[in-house]
């Protein structure tokens, strides 16, 4: 075509572009389109291999609806790259997931071409179902395409919004994208009925092909088409039994294969004339296009940066928290075989690959369904088992009735391991792990540990195995930070050191400063810059609530200063309630209280070190900080 650039993506500034390429050149694009999202994320990191499959799915959705009029909703956002490519954001796609640049899902803020944010499976067909209802009673006649992963499937708020989508007249299309996999690979029931459904293929494309064939008739063309509709329904039974989704009062398209272009256009049209909502199967291949992501689709689900060559190299390397816990998960499972171990399709990212090759029994990968992993777990203890449940902190925030009704109202033990707390770079607001302190707090008798190290993460397991409670053990993405320790003494709970470089008489500290996990280097960094000027004692929380109102009283007595800085939500934090238990205390008091917290938690993604230079935790950071209080009357 005339006019175009260089590439055929290059000229692609709306959906709108789109209109009028020809096959071959709609090939060569969906082809540019997974070289650009390959290029971007083996250098920036990012989920890949959902986004190579669904390359032509979200051309053809472009290209059959009017988006922004058509409002796309994406379960989860992270399919989103092809649609943010085509949608004005290719000039800026370089900067995906990096600080001050787009994020890797959809973004209501970014784009008005984003009709619903999401980072967290299975909100799609609710939110969708909501704008299409909207839509109804201010009249307008444009649809809502939801577009999910049938990892979604698992997730038990797709059925309650299923429920409720057999309303006459709605147009909602809901197409459900079949790649075998969600993170982990699918489990249970539901994936061992779309495997079936799958294997129905032959027929949807025999309706396909006749209809075309009749269409070429001419003047009794579209009646003979008609006359089939009627026979359709009879031969449909003999040939495939009615499935769930039509049981529910949606009409069902598919299985269609969603790498043909053509076919997806043509079944998407017919969709747009269904009165009821329309489910539309599309079977896709996760990681198309690049051959280590076809073969090894889980390890480039969410990756770092990576050679496009070489691909994702596997490394023996056990330097991480997550790995750390797996082992402790199989040797305390080798020790007691009343230990199981649950996760909601993290199997890998948990680091629980080994314990359900060692002990396939007590394993269990419920897939996305994070409320009911916990309840099952509650489940589990209440016969006697010892269950730990394996979840990231951002996904532990579904859970949180669950946890008061079904664990801590009945006093039943039960340990959380909370991956990725704290900051999380890359996968940014939906996805940082900073308020789990704060809420689950408040949770009755439980018991919240923040090991800093992989000893204190052991010790805190090995606690809470010996004496079985309501418990959770958090920690961060990646490995435990390198810096010298040596100095610190334990304390019960805590840790401490003590820094006087002033060159004057020892003395009660002059100012103590309290934190606890990963940002705790952070912290003893900024003490090296302030300990000329400073006596200062560091005090390190390893069980972060309750707190030991006496023995940290006692670590704390009277300095003019306490600061305390913590990698989570001011509100209803750490930080608040050590403040709350000084004030209540009838005995001498602190001269000043300082909480250094994440004060506006909505933050896009971004490094670990820009995230914390926006929270103001880095170390001169601090140091400055606590040099201008100190200069305070």
């Amino acid at each position: 075509m005339k006019g175009f650039k260089l590439t055929l993506l290059e000229n692609i500034l709306s959906p709108q572009d789109l209109i009028g390429l020809s096959d071959a050149e709609l090939k060569n694009l969906a082809g540019e389109l997974r070289n650009r999202i390959l290029e971007t994320v083996s250098k920036n990191g990012g989920h890949l291999a959902s986004n190579l499959g669904i390359v032509e799915t979200t051309l053809a959705i472009h290209r059959v609806f009017n988006n922004p009029e058509d409002q796309i909703v994406f379960d989860v956002g992270h399919q989103c790259y092809t649609h943010k490519l085509l949608t004005g954001r290719q000039q800026v796609f370089s900067s995906l997931r990096q600080w001050n640049g787009i994020s890797g899902f959809t973004n209501r803020k970014e784009s008005d071409k984003d009709a619903f944010g999401a980072g967290h499976s299975g909100t799609s067909i609710s939110a969708a179902l909501g704008l299409a209802m909207a839509n109804q009673l201010d009249g307008k006649e444009n649809y809502v395409i939801a577009v999910v992963g049938d990892g979604s499937f698992t997730n038990g708020m797709i059925y309650e919004a299923l429920n409720n989508c057999n309303k006459k007249n709605l147009r909602l299309i809901i197409i459900l994208n079949d790649n075998e996999m969600s993170i982990s690979e699918n489990v249970g029931g539901l994936s061992n009925y779309l495997s079936k459904i799958r294997n129905s293929q032959n027929y949807f494309n025999l309706k396909h092909q006749t209809q075309s064939l009749l269409h070429k008739i001419p003047t009794i063309g579209d009646g003979l088409i008609e006359g089939t509709r009627k026979l359709k329904k009879h031969i449909k039974k003999r040939v495939v039994a009615e499935n769930f989704f039509e049981h529910l009062g949606l009409d069902y398209l598919g299985p269609v294969d969603g790498c043909d272009l053509k076919k997806l256009e043509s079944v998407l049209s017919e969709a747009k004339s269904k009165t009821n909502c329309c489910l539309v199967h599309v079977h896709t291949v996760k990681g198309k296009g690049y051959v280590h992501a076809e073969e090894h689709p889980e390890m480039y689900h969410s990756s770092g940066p990576f050679d496009q060559v070489k691909g994702i190299e596997k490394k023996a390397s056990e330097d991480s928290f997550s790995a750390q816990f797996g082992k402790i998960m199989v040797a305390a499972a080798n020790a007691d075989d009343s230990i199981c171990a649950i996760t909601a399709a993290m199997t890998g990212g948990t680091g629980l690959d080994h314990f359900s090759l060692t002990h396939p029994r007590r394993f269990y990968d419920v897939g996305i369904a994070e409320e009911h992993a916990v309840t099952f777990a509650a489940g589990l203890s209440a016969n006697g088992k010892t269950p730990v449940c394996a979840i990231y902190s951002t996904f532990v925030q579904r859970v949180y009735d669950q946890l008061i009704h079904d664990a801590a109202i009945q006093k039943l033990p039960l340990i959380m391991a909370l991956d990725r707390c704290g900051l999380v770079p890359g996968d940014g607001i939906t996805h940082q792990g900073i308020y789990d302190c704060s809420y689950l707090s408040t949770i009755p008798g439980i018991e919240i540990y923040s090991p800093e190290t992989y000893d204190e993460m052991k010790q805190s397991f090995a606690t809470c195995f010996e004496a079985p409670k309501l418990a959770i053990i958090r920690y961060p993405k990646g490995a435990q930070q390198q810096y010298d320790r040596s100095g610190f003494n334990l304390c019960g709970e805590f840790c401490y050191q003590d820094f006087d470089d002033t060159g004057r008489n020892q003395g009660d500290p002059e100012i103590v400063m309290v934190t606890y996990g990963r940002i705790t280097k952070n912290v003893y960094e900024a003490v090296q810059l302030l300990k000329a000027n400073h006596r200062i004692r560091l005090i390190k929380l390893i069980q972060v609530y309750p707190l030991n109102s006496e023995k940290i009283l006692s670590l704390i007595g009277q300095p003019r200063l306490v600061y305390v800085l913590e990698e989570g939500i001011r509100s209803g934090g750490i930080g608040e309630k050590l403040a709350a238990t000084i004030a209540q205390h009838d005995g001498n008091k602190p001269a000043k209280i300082r909480i250094r917290a994440i004060e506006n938690p909505l933050m896009e993604q971004g490094d670990l070190a820009a995230l914390d230079g926006y929270c103001g935790f880095l170390p001169p950071q601090i140091a400055a900080e606590i040099a201008e209080i100190s200069k305070e009357k």
